[in-house]
């Protein structure tokens, strides 16, 4: 048989040359392929060119005034939008790079809006100008989603980053969708032809002449070639496989992502409708406040605000920028020494002008010594795969296993309250503004209060322990001007309730966690009111915002919070702060951001900060020049003695059972809890033991709960969910007397009751 010159690999598309004589042909082939390869390219370029000519001929250049989301600092910008040639180009229209837009640069061009005919009118005579965008969207490459909250706002995602647009009316955005939809319609999907790529043809010849001068006879060549044609064309259909699956990835993608800001929609809509349910109850409980649930999860409109990155062609009214200018002074907010405080930690002076009186707030509390360091481990801790927890639990109830203590910190959800309460001073502070008549930093050092109380969570990963039914936790911090209580009042919801008295002000509060799984993240949303009031009759009341942990399967563990919270007070000011959400590429991440209202909705400051380092204000709307940005609060240096579960240095001293304070304590708290006790020990196998001891044990308070049993230091509101503290602990602290409460750490009661 004759041979054939060239072997057509599979990459090729070369047809069989059996029976065509091999010298007249080689270069003809090799020719006939290098002149294919230059024609595909060159139609390729045709075709490109003929589209965009197709998309600028039937649907000619589209241009108008859109509204672009920048950030919580500047909000809705407006821009000038051009799309042409598939390509959806913005320029700013305002400050030093503004374009200027005539009869004469938009010649040829549809408008949109009304905004954008008298934009262009007003500039009738105006020459043409260079124009360069600060910014393109290839509609080839992206998806379009309309807002369902919002008949005026849509969405572009360009698979880095997700921008966010709003008409000037319903109208005009059914006019720009048609308009981007028309565009995208242009580009038809890749066939499996295009996916591939460029088809060569590679020529054997130099082989085949090597394989001859060798002394290979012709039909071992022969069979070689069809061996290689054999296995390239099998690699040929597997390159051929996975790039339509990497297409159909791609695809799934676009969808999965349109499907999860549907997700998180519902999700939050729902939660608006709950929030509102609970806000009404509330307004007409009280009567006294403007809004019920002082925390909302916003609409979409937040929800994907928060996340949104700045872009380079929008200013940023970024925390990092302030800041790193030094213009910033301390309004009386500077550190006192406690007793957690080392000598080596930051403080800032009070400046001349601030009243002495609020300067020395907190600086006369007795000093108590307290612990620096946890105890050295006595084991060395095994490390738990959480992949092989999963797999070893397969099929059985989730709810009867015993989770190690690997995954817990020394401390319970208990002592995790009184941890909101590390810069009390704030407090303090806010009683004393209001002394003297100022409500504004009366509310300005509140709203650093509910922020600081997020900073001890930075690189907290462990959970806490789940407290007992009927456990107690009480807290007597002299160095501090303070005491705290708090209890686990119901099993199934796990809900706990907490009281604190300090020095001229009352706080307390229940709290719900509602969780939701994602898959690679857990979203944790808090249910209740926290709630502040002052010995003059001033009330605030706000709730904690959203936390997510990220990670959970692969990847570095972290949390994050996000939403809005909203700090109601029953006199002149209200607070709205807005914690934005980190996204994966965040260069600035946990900023908050707020103002302050008076009572006619006008702004009166702004703040400004991270929830894990410190929080500013600006007097007014934060837009006028001249003023300097005044320090409210800073989180304290972390300890330098760290810990498995990066406690604080105020977290070290929770658990701490000082001397003389056992014998005081009830049966009931928290620092007796032998498996947690053990943990802070690190005798890691005993901890784990008496875990699986008390676990059991609890399956059986649901059962008392069902029976009727009440928690001994708080009783429901009446006509409401939360709980109030009813007194007595204190007072049966002083005399020792701790019969009515049950050794719920020992073993089970034969009667099944705590009482």
């Amino acid at each position: 048989m004759p041979s054939s010159s060239t072997a057509s690999f599979p990459m090729l598309s070369a047809s069989s040359t059996n029976g065509i004589n091999q010298s007249s042909n080689q270069n003809g082939l090799r020719a006939h392929s290098d002149n294919g390869r230059s024609m595909e390219r060159a139609l390729t370029r045709v075709e490109s060119l003929s589209r965009l000519t197709s998309i600028r001929d039937t649907l000619g250049i589209t241009s108008g005034i859109m509204y672009k989301w920048v950030n919580y600092g500047r909000g809705w910008r407006p821009r000038w939008f051009v799309l042409q040639d598939g390509v959806l180009s913005y320029y700013k229209i305002h400050g030093p790079d503004k374009i200027t837009v005539s009869h004469e640069t938009e010649k040829g061009s549809r408008l949109i809006g009304e905004e954008s005919f008298r934009r262009v009118s007003r500039h009738a005579c105006i020459p043409s100008s260079r124009r360069i965008p600060v910014g393109e969207i290839h509609l080839k490459v992206s998806s379009i989603r309309e807002s369902k909250s919002d008949d005026k706002r849509f969405s572009i995602f360009t698979g880095t980053k997700r921008v966010h647009l709003r008409a000037e009316s319903r109208e005009d955005r059914v006019a720009w969708m048609e308009a981007l939809q028309a565009v995208k319609d242009m580009f038809p999907r890749l066939s499996n032809g295009e996916a591939v790529g460029p088809v060569d043809v590679m020529s054997t010849e130099k082989l085949r002449q090597r394989l001859l001068e060798e002394g290979v006879n012709e039909a071992a060549i022969q069979d070689s070639e069809n061996i290689m044609r054999t296995e390239f064309s099998t690699l040929h259909n597997h390159l051929v496989v996975l790039r339509r699956q990497q297409l159909l990835l791609f695809d799934t993608l676009r969808q999965l992502e349109t499907e999860k800001v549907d997700l998180e929609n519902t999700v939050v809509d729902e939660s608006q409708r709950q929030l509102k349910e609970q806000g009404d109850s509330f307004a007409s409980r009280e009567g006294k406040f403007s809004e019920g649930s002082p925390s909302v999860s916003d609409d979409d409109h937040d929800r994907h605000d928060a996340a949104e990155e700045e872009t380079d062609d929008d200013e940023f009214f970024d925390t990092r920028d302030v800041l790193s200018s030094g213009s910033f002074k301390s309004t009386g907010s500077g550190f006192r020494r406690s007793s957690f405080d080392s000598n080596d930690e930051e403080s800032f002076e009070s400046e001349d002008g601030i009243d002495s009186c609020i300067r020395s707030v907190g600086s006369n509390y007795p000093y108590v010594r307290r612990r620096k360091k946890l105890p050295d481990p006595v084991e060395k801790e095994k490390g738990v795969s959480l992949w092989s927890m999963i797999k070893d639990n397969i099929g059985k109830d989730l709810t009867k296993v015993c989770l190690p203590v690997f995954f817990n910190e020394p401390i319970s959800s208990l002592q995790k309250c009184f941890e909101d309460l590390e810069y009390s001073y704030l407090l303090d502070r806010a009683y004393e503004w209001g002394k003297m008549g100022n409500s504004l930093m009366r509310i300005l050092n509140v709203a650093a209060f509910a922020v600081s109380g997020y900073a001890s969570t930075e690189g907290r990963i462990c959970k806490p322990f789940n407290p007992l039914l009927g456990e107690t936790y009480e807290a007597d911090y002299p160095d501090k001007g303070l005491r705290f209580f708090s209890e686990k009042v119901s099993h199934h919801p796990m809900i706990v309730a907490c009281h604190c008295e300090g020095q001229g002000w009352k706080f307390w509060g229940d709290s719900n966690l509602k969780s939701k799984f994602w898959g690679r993240s857990i979203q944790l949303d808090p249910v209740g009111v926290l709630t502040l009031e002052f010995d003059d009759g001033e009330v605030f009341q706000w709730s904690k915002v959203t936390t997510s942990i990220y990670n959970l399967i692969l990847g570095k563990l972290y949390c994050d919070h996000y939403g809005t919270m909203r700090v109601e007070g029953n006199h002149e000011y209200s607070c709205k702060l807005k914690f934005k959400e980190q996204s994966i590429i965040d260069r600035n991440p946990h900023q908050v951001q707020g103002v302050v209202l008076d009572k006619n909705g006008k702004t009166v400051a702004t703040l400004f900060g991270k929830w894990d380092e410190s929080m500013h204000y600006l007097s007014g709307d934060g837009k006028g020049r001249g003023s300097e940005p005044q320090l409210l609060w800073k989180s304290v240096n972390p300890s330098k003695y760290q810990t498995r579960c990066n406690l604080t240095r105020f977290g070290i001293t929770l658990n701490e059972i000082t001397p003389g304070l056992k014998e005081k304590l009830p049966p009931t708290d928290s620092r007796l809890r032998p498996d947690q006790r053990c943990l802070e020990n690190g005798e890691y196998e005993k901890a784990n033991s008496e875990k699986l001891r008390l676990e059991q044990r609890q399956r059986q308070a649901r059962k008392m709960q069902e029976m009727g049993w009440k928690p001994r230091w708080f009783a429901k509101e009446k006509g409401a969910d939360s709980y109030r503290y009813i007194g007595g602990y204190w007072e049966a602290r002083e005399k020792g007397n701790w019969e009515s409460c049950p050794d719920i750490f020992g073993q089970v009661a034969t009667n099944g009751n705590f009482d």
